[in-house]
């Protein structure tokens, strides 16, 4: 699995259980959390078993969200990243590889998703080869979908959660696949 991934601005890397603080920070603000189920993070707890689920799909996939931090000072800005979705059903799919990210309210709109995406998009296509990579944002979050459109993501269509919340799913294929 890879263990460092830079753009010109940010790093990621794997998760570590002494990144739980950090996460908590981030998940714990309910604006991070208005487009996301409106549930924010109450307990450092709940943020050491989110890092132990994410440790354990990079055991069984090679791949999943990564710590994402700005180069220049080390800081934690959230997680960016592909992970594929085996354990769960998103739009009636299962088994897909899905870009997605998170950034901590004083990260937003200063254009690192967009970079992050960029990098984490070259390195799926061309490392992993993946012929497709699908995302879903919240309907209303017009921020994440203008970054997915602008990063190439196709609209495929919105869908109704099981709580009636809409989602727009997206879709891309790989460029460099010869299909």
């Amino acid at each position: 699995m890879i263990q460092h991934l830079e753009s010109e601005r940010l790093y990621m890397r794997p998760f570590k259980i002494s990144d739980a603080a950090d996460l908590f920070a981030m998940d714990n603000n309910p604006k991070v959390h208005e487009y996301l189920w409106q549930q924010p993070t109450l307990e450092l707890e709940e943020s050491v078993k989110i890092i132990e689920y994410i440790l354990g799909q990079y055991e069984r996939n090679q791949i999943g969200r990564f710590a994402t931090f700005l180069k220049e000072t080390d800081e934690f800005i959230g997680w960016t990243g592909i992970k594929f979705i085996d354990d769960h059903v998103e739009n009636g799919n299962s088994n897909f590889y899905d870009y997605g990210y998170r950034l901590a309210e004083a990260h937003w709109g200063k254009g690192y998703a967009t970079e992050a995406t960029g990098k984490w998009l070259e390195y799926g296509f061309q490392e992993m080869n993946i012929p497709i990579i699908h995302a879903y944002a919240h309907r209303e979050n017009g921020a994440s979908n203008r970054i997915l459109q602008k990063t190439g993501f196709l609209h495929q269509e919105t869908y109704p959660d099981t709580a009636g919340v809409l989602w727009n799913w997206y879709a891309l294929n790989n460029p460099t696949s010869k299909q």
